[in-house]
Formats: structure tokens, sequence, C-alpha cells
């Protein structure tokens, strides 16, 4: 029996409007072919928030209260890149444009954990930056991320020569993203690496706790710990001895971006961050604005985005599935954009909506 679902879009800035395009369009051939009902509804978010706010004689903002409000009313939130220029960040409609937009909506969701796949595609391992020896046993790691915890969220506080910002756990923010961490590993490879720095730090002593008290319902997963320093080397020496990292805030959101070379692009990566009522789904990418407007941007991420939506929201495993099969069909044809070309492929290159139109017609119904 088909679903119908109500999508708040945060397309955003730079490249976030073409890539969504492409998400929506297989979103919404998904919808036909499954027999659901997927209701997109538009808002503003970030440099386009600060214009639109102020063209209409508001006080300029990058997270409107209706933006937030329409997300709390959705299903789920698609959302797709937020910042301008590298030279323009200190102009008012920029400036913190990223922290305001998405900490603000991470807080106001309690968005807490955070999850970044990274996988090195066969066909497209020439691309990764490693060795062929080092990831000729595959690499399909998940990274999980404490979102709304941790020194990001605490005290940041200068007074005179000395400045502090505060790191801070309680038992229950470790636990929701442990417990994640066990339930997606139980579904992959059974093992969960707990990254931390528990010869120093108080906290990842607690994380250790909490990890080791939840280990005991999972008697099928492996559970290890690894110091933050040695996770950051083996990585990238040894990608394809871990499954699913769970880890704090910085730490995840360093190792995150380590990950995400691997594939090759990072228009390759998709992310979710699940909250208590709703969650959100973007590319791991910023926006672009250097190529935005170009029609050369890839929308996989986007794309993958979506099938996570599918998956963790809406638990439609098999229309997640049938995204993500479309996706790898398409990319082993070799319909591929400019960034998975290398340099002397570059005119083979398909345009953003190019590949969104090859990932809709490879889509298979039930």
């Amino acid at each position: 029996m088909g679903v119908s679902k109500n999508i708040a879009v945060l397309s955003g800035d730079g490249i976030g409007p073409e890539v969504m395009v492409e998400a929506l369009k297989v979103l919404t051939k998904v919808a036909t072919l499954y027999g659901h009902t997927f209701s997109f509804t538009e808002a503003p978010v970030g440099g386009a928030a600060w214009a639109a706010t102020e063209a209409a004689g508001e006080t300029p903002t990058h997270l409107p209260a209706s933006t937030v409000e329409m997300c709390a009313k959705s299903d789920a939130i698609m959302f797709g890149s937020v910042g301008g220029p590298v030279d323009q960040q200190h102009e008012p409609r920029w400036k913190d444009c990223e922290k305001n937009a998405l900490l603000g909506i991470r807080k106001r969701f309690n968005l807490a954990n955070n999850l970044r796949p990274s996988k090195v595609y066969p066909f497209l391992s020439h691309l990764c930056p490693l060795k062929p020896s080092i990831i000729a046993a595959g690499v399909d790691v998940l990274v999980v991320r404490e979102l709304v915890g941790g020194i990001y969220f605490g005290e940041h506080k200068r007074e005179g020569d000395r400045a502090w910002d505060i790191m801070a756990y309680d038992v229950e923010g470790i636990k929701k993203p442990v417990i994640f961490a066990f339930e997606a590993a139980r579904l992959r490879k059974k093992k969960v690496t707990v990254v931390d720095k528990a010869n120093v730090l108080e906290t990842s002593r607690l994380w250790r706790e909490v990890a080791r008290e939840v280990k005991v319902g999972y008697p099928d997963v492996e559970l290890e710990f690894m110091y933050v320093d040695n996770a950051a080397m083996q990585i990238i020496q040894k990608p394809s001895a871990f499954d699913v990292i769970c880890t704090e805030n910085m730490f995840g959101d360093i190792l995150s971006d380590a990950a995400s070379v691997l594939p090759g692009s990072l228009g390759l990566m998709p992310s979710a961050s699940l909250g208590d009522s709703v969650h959100m789904y973007e590319p791991s990418g910023g926006s672009a604005p250097d190529i935005a407007g170009k029609g050369v941007a890839n929308p996989i991420a986007q794309i993958l985005s979506g099938a996570m939506m599918m998956r963790y929201s809406f638990n439609l495993e098999a229309e997640a599935a049938a995204i993500e099969t479309a996706v790898e069909s398409v990319m082993k044809a070799g319909i591929l954009t400019g960034d998975l070309l290398e340099a002397g492929q570059k005119d083979k290159a398909v345009s953003t909506s190019q590949m969104g139109d090859a990932v809709c017609a490879a889509l298979k119904g039930p």
C-alpha cells in the first residue's frame, strides 16, 4: 500500500538548487513506480533566505521562522547546501551562514545522530587517492557522529589572554548514537569502532562506559575502542578494517571528512541527520559557488540522500535500494559527471540534468 509524505525542501545556495531538482526528479519517479505520494514544499535557507527576507523588508536571517515551522510540519527535510564565495565571507549575507542555518536546524530538531557512509565503488576505485593494494578488500564505512553535544555546543568564552571551549556529555546524549551504531552494524558486518581519547579526556571515558553497557544487548556485534589519533591513521592505512565508526561531535567531524575523500569525489557522499521527530538529509559537500549554474555539478550525493530518506524516515527499504541500485548501474555504465572522470576524459562528462535523467531511466519498480 502506498504512503503519503510531506517533504520540506531547503535547496539553499550555490549548486544546492540544481542538484536538488535532480533528487526530486528521482523521488517523483520512485513515487510513481511504487504507488506513493510525495509532496514537496520549498523554503529558503542560508544566503538565499537572507536575500529573501531582506527583499521583503524583514530582518535578514539565514534561518527564517517560517522555514523552521514548515520543517516541523513535514515528515522529512531534504537539504541542499548553504554558503557563498570564499572572498565574500565578510559580507552580512554570508557571514556565519552555515553556522546559523545548519546549527540552528540541528539544535531545533535535536538532530543527534549524523550518518555519513563512505563507499569506494570497485569500478571507480581508480579515483580513490589510496594505493590499489590498500583498498583491494573493499571500502564501505559508516561514520555515526553525535551531532548536538560536545565542544561545538559547549560554552565558548574568552577573558583577556585566555580562552576556553567546554566539551560536555551525559549518558543519554551518548546512548543515542551508540545504540544506532550497534543497530546499523547488525545489518552490516557486525563491528562497531568507538573512537575517543580516553587516555586524556573524561568525556571519552564516559563514552566507553556507555558503549560497554549498550554492547550487552548486542552479543552478535563486535565492539572495539580506538584513540582518535590512531583512527586518523588507520582510516588511511587500513580503511577496509572498519565497518561502523561511532564517535563524538568534533572527532566525527574530522574523521567523516577524512573518510569522504576515499570514494574520489564529494559528489558521491550523502548524509543523514536523525532527530527526535524529523530527520534531515543532505550531501556532504558544500555549495561550490564557483560551479553553480554551469550544469556540471554531480547530483549523486543529493540523490543518495533521498535514498537515505526512504530508508530512515519512511522505512521504505525497497525504494531506497532501488535508488542505490539505479545510481550504481548508471555509473558502472560509464555515465559520469566531470568530477568522476580523469583529466583526459572530461569531454565525456554528462551534465547535472543528464545524470538525473539517467538515474530515473534506470529505476526499476517492484
